[in-house]
C-alpha cells in the first residue's frame, strides 16, 4: 500500500513531531519558539505566519496524544484515538496549489493556529492509514533503549527501527558479538 505524497509528507511530519518529545529522544526537540518556526519551515507547512509561546506549548501538548496512536494495539483502538484527536477540530477541506505544488487538499481552517494545523494534518494522515487497514505500519522503534516512533512504508513491512544506521546497526552489532562469544565458548 502506498499513500499519496501528501499523506506520506504528513506522516513524516507526525513522526518528527512525536520524536521531538523528550520521552522519545531524551532531549527536547522544540526548546523554544525559534525551533518550532524552524520545524514549520523545514516541512514547508503553509499558512502559519507567526508562532508564539502559546503555540509552542500547544504543539508540545499535542505530541503525547499523537504518540498514543503509534502505541495502539488494535485498529479499533487507533481509530478511537484518531477520532479523539479530531473531535472538535475545525476541519475545512479545500483544494490548493500553493508554493509550486500541484493541487492537493488542505484540511485545516484558514488562519488555524500551529497546533490546530498540525493536529488536523496529522489526524487526517493517520485516518488514511487506519482506513486503509495499515495501522500496523505505525510503530515504536524495536530497539529496547529507544522511544522514537516510525512509519513503515516498506513494501514488505520489514522496518523495525527508527534509523537502521543507529538503532538497527547497534542491535545487529550486539547480536553479532553475542554470537561470536557463544561460538568461542
Amino acid at each position: 500500500m502506498t499513500f499519496s505524497h501528501d499523506v506520506e509528507h504528513s506522516l513524516e511530519v507526525v513522526v518528527d513531531l512525536v520524536n521531538s518529545d523528550p520521552l522519545a529522544s531524551g532531549s527536547e526537540g522544540l526548546p523554544d519558539v525559534g525551533s518550532l518556526r524552524s520545524f514549520i519551515d523545514l516541512y514547508k507547512i503553509s499558512d502559519l505566519p507567526t508562532v508564539t509561546e502559546t503555540d509552542l506549548r500547544a504543539v508540545r501538548a499535542l505530541r503525547p496524544r499523537l504518540r498514543e496512536v503509534f502505541e495502539a494495539g488494535t485498529t479499533a483502538e487507533a481509530a478511537a484515538l484518531v477520532n479523539g484527536l479530531l473531535d472538535g477540530a475545525r476541519v475545512c477541506p479545500r483544494l490548493t496549489d500553493h508554493d509550486g505544488y500541484d493541487w492537493h487538499t488542505h484540511y485545516f481552517a484558514p488562519g488555524a493556529a500551529p497546533a490546530e494545523h498540525l493536529l488536523i494534518d496529522a489526524g487526517m494522515a493517520l485516518t488514511f492509514v487506519v482506513v486503509a487497514g495499515e495501522q500496523e505500519r505505525l510503530q515504536v522503534c524495536s530497539a529496547p533503549d529507544c522511544g522514537r516512533v516510525l512509519v513503515d512504508l516498506s513494501r514488505n513491512r520489514s522496518k523495525r527501527y527508527c534509523d537502521s544506521r543507529t538503532c538497527g546497526n547497534r542491535l545487529h552489532v550486539a547480536a553479532y558479538r553475542e554470537r561470536q562469544r557463544a561460538a568461542a565458548v
